[in-house]
């Protein structure tokens, strides 16, 4: 049986609040202090707005550097929201930095969370 001798060693580092900035920002996954944000449009009774809503709820709860958050718009509360998506829910759009939004492509309901939180990462990059 060999021997392992281990070496005890204490080292301090202070990290300023300023310098874990950029390490805080990576690690949530955003740039700038920017929240990447999402909208999900959806209706009561949609079977696909609520299939999509459980994956993107259980990719908010895995977090890591594609974290974002979410917000739901049921579209028979707005007369405008239901002329526009009245025929094409779930429909999901992210919110720019000036705080318009775009619509982003639909995602596969057989698309598995790993694979939805990647897609939505790719489309806050563009």
């Amino acid at each position: 049986m060999a021997a392992v001798a281990f070496s005890s060693a204490i080292v301090a580092v202070r990290f300023s609040p300023r310098s874990l900035r950029p390490l805080a920002a990576a690690l949530s996954g955003r740039g700038g202090g920017e929240q990447r944000r999402l909208v999900l449009y959806t209706k009561p009774g949609c079977c696909l707005c609520d299939g999509l809503k459980e994956k993107l709820d259980a990719a908010i709860s895995l977090g890591g550097p594609f974290s974002f958050h979410l917000q739901v718009r049921d579209i028979t509360a707005n007369p405008k929201w239901e002329k526009l998506y009245q025929y094409e829910i779930p429909v999901l759009a992210k919110i720019r930095p000036d705080g318009t939004e775009e619509t982003l492509p639909r995602l596969s309901p057989r698309l598995g969370v790993e694979l939805i939180q990647k897609k939505i990462a790719a489309a806050f990059e563009q």
